[in-house]
């Protein structure tokens, strides 16, 4: 592996998209411990090959490493590499104020700083576009690497499984169950169930439930003539008025405001979005 790097001091624009590169390259480590530092900026780096530890945090935790895996560094948080054999390594540093908005949808999550990651083939491949972009230059780069990064994070961080599950709540959700009845159909407990939903989708299964429910109202109410008390009870809400409230505080309109002016041209006296969710409970 050839050692190189490249690092960018962005303009004011591009600060302005949220998200920016501020350097990339790769390297080898021998074996032995490295100076520990704290960065000023987000950095991700990808073990290719080798095994050692990487020592995170005031407490100075070791997290094993193997290749193929993920570090997630963290601005101002201290580390250091401990390798036990050569590694060879990609990295890339970034920022921005996307960067904040990332972690709080838990894609960024200084808690686990080492990951392995389900599909190495993808997560390389993005990792080599925003590698390509970075070195290669020009005027378009900076959007091509915020795109890259972005790509990049969601494919570090996506999991199938976990994927599949958030489906199948949202397949689950305009029936008016608990959040306890929500688990048990789905076979998990309800601790399983946030922390899946919360790896997978970045937010709790509740607003899962209530994004699924808003939009499949939303669609009753552009593509149907079903009177709003019927399309709350068809999305899991038996109390009318309540539905409306909810609808207005997150739509910013209520339901037949949105109607009016949201609905599509020509509507169609019965919705034909797909299958029409159920409302019933679980039997």
């Amino acid at each position: 592996m050839a050692t190189w790097s490249s690092y960018s001091t962005p303009s004011q624009a591009q600060r302005e998209l949220g998200l920016f590169c501020l350097g990339a390259g790769e390297q080898e480590n021998p074996p032995g411990a490295t100076p520990e530092r704290a960065l000023g900026c987000h950095a991700l780096v990808l073990v290719r090959q080798g095994r050692g530890h990487l020592l995170h945090g005031a407490d100075r935790v070791l997290h094993e490493v193997e290749a193929p895996a993920l570090l997630w560094l963290f601005p101002g948080v201290r580390h250091g590499y401990r390798p036990s054999t050569r590694w060879q390594q990609s990295w890339i540093l970034f920022g921005g104020s996307a960067a904040g908005a990332l972690t709080t949808l838990g894609y960024l999550d200084a808690a686990h700083p080492v990951r392995r990651y389900a599909d190495s083939r993808e997560v390389e491949r993005a990792f080599a576009k925003v590698l390509r972009v970075t070195r290669a230059g020009g005027r378009s780069t900076d959007v091509q690497a915020v795109a890259a990064i972005f790509e990049l994070i969601g494919a570090a961080t996506r999991d199938e499984s976990a994927g599949d599950l958030v489906e199948r709540l949202q397949g689950l959700a305009c029936r008016p169950l608990s959040i306890q009845q929500y688990a048990e159909a789905l076979g998990l407990s309800v601790h399983d169930l946030r922390e899946s939903v919360r790896s997978a989708a970045g937010v709790t299964p509740q607003e899962v439930i209530l994004t699924t429910r808003l939009n499949t109202a939303k669609a009753l109410l552009a593509e149907s003539d079903l009177p709003v008390a019927a399309i709350a009870r068809e999305v899991g809400y038996e109390d009318p008025a309540y539905f409306s409230r909810l609808f207005a505080a997150r739509a910013g309109q209520p339901p037949r405001a949105f109607r009016r002016i949201g609905s599509l041209a020509g509507r169609k006296s019965s919705f034909r979005g797909g299958v029409r969710p159920r409302s019933e409970s679980i039997g």
